[in-house]
């Protein structure tokens, strides 16, 4: 079974949607207090939990450093010490300075970059190294509230499971499967993320916990075991 084959398949993305937030409920995620902390949080959970890049912007937040200011201008060394926790800080420090001056020198303010079109602001973020896919779209639906399905790692193992898929799910591909089985909704796609982001962690992990699964009964992997 393909990609293709599932978009007129069961479970649907809605009633996948419907069967998570009936059970974890309402999610209210991503975590930030500001846009530039939510693009700044998307860059520096990449290959590291979420806890780690936590650490790393409240190291930020208490040396007055978390803003694009600040983070444009800072010293290498210095900006790297910071966000060590967040791991691979030196290759990030580099990325999240020069990100941050490209906006600064493009676009003056954060708010501005992200006023800009949907699309433009896509091809802008992907074209910055160290900013993929999955950051890109992060940002701008989180930070810009514009419709974006994140696809992550979460999202590929638990519809690789539910419709049986083997072999590697392309990212274009994923969007497009939600996007076209959703109304294009920021709300919507933002509480859908977080919910399979709950799922990832509290049962479709790299070792499963199908046993109170909420998509039991509709995954073909849970149902083969």
């Amino acid at each position: 079974m393909d990609l293709d084959t599932i978009k007129n398949a069961r479970p649907t993305p809605l009633s996948i949607y419907e069967m998570l937030e009936s059970r974890f409920g309402f999610q209210g995620w991503w975590p930030g207090r500001s846009n530039l902390e939510i693009l700044v949080g998307a860059m520096l959970t990449q290959q590291t939990s979420w806890r780690n890049a936590d650490k790393a912007l409240r190291n930020l937040r208490k040396a007055g450093s978390l803003n694009l200011n600040a983070i444009a201008n800072s010293n290498l060394r210095e900006l790297g010490a910071l966000i060590k926790p967040s791991g691979y800080y030196r290759q990030k420090a580099v990325r999240l300075k020069a990100v941050c001056n490209y906006i600064r020198d493009r676009h003056s303010t954060l708010r501005r970059f992200l006023h800009v079109d949907a699309d433009a602001l896509r091809a802008e973020l992907l074209s910055m190294r160290g900013i993929g896919e999955e950051t890109a779209d992060s940002i701008i639906l989180y930070a810009a509230d514009k419709p974006a399905f994140v696809i992550d790692a979460y999202t590929k193992r638990v519809i690789r499971r539910v419709f049986g898929i083997k072999e590697d799910l392309g990212y274009k591909q994923l969007q497009n499967y939600f996007q076209g089985g959703l109304a294009e909704n920021v709300g919507l796609y933002k509480d859908f993320h977080a919910q399979i982001v709950e799922l990832g962690k509290r049962y479709c992990m790299a070792k499963p916990v199908c046993v109170g699964c909420p998509l039991f009964k509709a995954c073909r992997y849970g149902k083969s075991r």
